[in-house]
């Protein structure tokens, strides 16, 4: 059938919404019209060259929700009518990673950006293929997915809201809550207030932080970061770190997490030295995929036993957590409706990523109906 989609044709590029053709799903695969889609950053990591993909034209979008409208022969435990989180990585739920409860390392998500699988889209003009981003692509109108990339989510929960639980605020929580381990107390530093900061704020207040401090030179978003329990918050680290050190005897936060749109090795580095010994500075954030080299002093690692963790999906399993956080929302104790700054038809995405650069948004998302 015939559909439209945001595709970037080479990168850097533009966002374009084109004409395309989705091929129905096959044995495992179902079909998805898309209601609600969030504007992340990772989608513009790939737009502007820093994480490369194998295929051009490239349908971009990873964190999204929708209706199935087909299932393929075969396919179990999905039919039509269902309404669905899409998960950008997928779980196979028999590798090594799934059966020990790490499902964001799933086998099946080696290549996010460009999974081993024959894609399903293709360009309505030439018939060209069209690499699929996460093999969901949520900036299209309809698209063919794993069931595996699917988590089924109860019906009265809204699409709009439900979609950010694909990425942005499994992330963010459970940076915190996972990969940093904040425990009751603990004074935690937040880098970067955007779609996935401002939930490392939820999950670091949720986990019983004490103090959480968040940093972002942009003056609205420290105030939103206030809204969501934040205790401070602040432009520069050095004024975070060192508050953080007047509330630790001198030794620093007992986690730093990295959420900034850009991760540059210089952010890791200001991360590692605010923490205290035995602290955490958790990377969730991505930058150019050639970076190297991070400016960290080795004696404090090692004799100040801190440790560096990265975090992807904030350590969730997608098959327990997704639904585990829109339970949360349900009973009051997540906040999804304010973290949607702006709504967006799809042609207008180029102006929603505008809007992201200029840091005028929490979370941009587009409406599909």
């Amino acid at each position: 059938m015939r559909t439209k989609g945001a595709i970037i044709r080479n990168a850097p590029g533009p966002y374009e919404v084109v004409d395309l053709e989705v091929e129905d799903p096959r044995e495992g695969e179902i079909q998805v019209r898309m209601v609600a889609a969030g504007l992340c950053h990772s989608d513009d990591h790939v737009a502007v060259g820093d994480s490369p993909v194998a295929i051009y034209p490239f349908a971009v979008g990873h964190e999204g929700a929708g209706i199935v409208t087909k299932v393929g022969p075969g396919t179990t435990g999905l039919s039509e009518g269902d309404h669905v989180v899409l998960s950008f990585l997928p779980a196979c739920g028999r590798c090594r990673w799934c059966s020990s409860g790490m499902q964001n390392l799933c086998d099946d998500g080696a290549l996010v950006w460009m999974p081993p699988v024959t894609p399903r889209l293709r360009m309505a003009d030439s018939g060209a293929p069209v690499g699929q981003m996460c093999g969901v692509s949520t900036f299209v109108e309809t698209t063919t997915v794993s069931a595996r990339s699917a988590v089924k989510v109860p019906k009265d929960i809204p699409l709009d809201k439900a979609c950010l639980v694909g990425c942005g605020v499994a992330t963010g929580w459970g940076a915190a809550v996972n990969s940093a381990q904040v425990r009751p107390g603990h004074v935690v530093i937040v880098m970067g207030i955007g779609g996935i900061g401002i939930n490392a704020v939820q999950g670091a207040v949720h986990a019983g932080a004490t103090t959480v401090i968040a940093v972002d030179p942009v003056e609205f978003k420290r105030e939103q970061a206030k809204r969501f329990g934040a205790t401070h918050a602040f432009a520069t680290m050095d004024e975070a770190t060192e508050l953080a050190r007047q509330f630790s005897n001198g030794q620093g936060a007992d986690s730093a997490i990295v959420t900034v749109g850009v991760v540059r090795s210089e952010h890791v580095g200001q991360a590692f030295s605010a923490i205290r010994k035995g602290g955490t500075a958790v990377v969730t954030g991505l930058g150019n995929n050639a970076d190297t080299g991070i400016p960290v002093n080795l004696a404090e690692l090692t004799l100040y036993q801190k440790r560096l963790q990265g975090s992807l999906f904030g350590e969730c399993n997608p098959a327990w957590d997704i639904l585990n956080l829109l339970n949360m929302y349900r009973a009051g104790s997540l906040r999804l409706d304010e973290i949607i700054t702006r709504t967006y038809r799809l042609d207008e995405i180029g102006q929603g990523y505008k809007d992201m650069h200029a840091g005028v948004n929490l979370r941009g998302v587009i409406l599909f109906d």
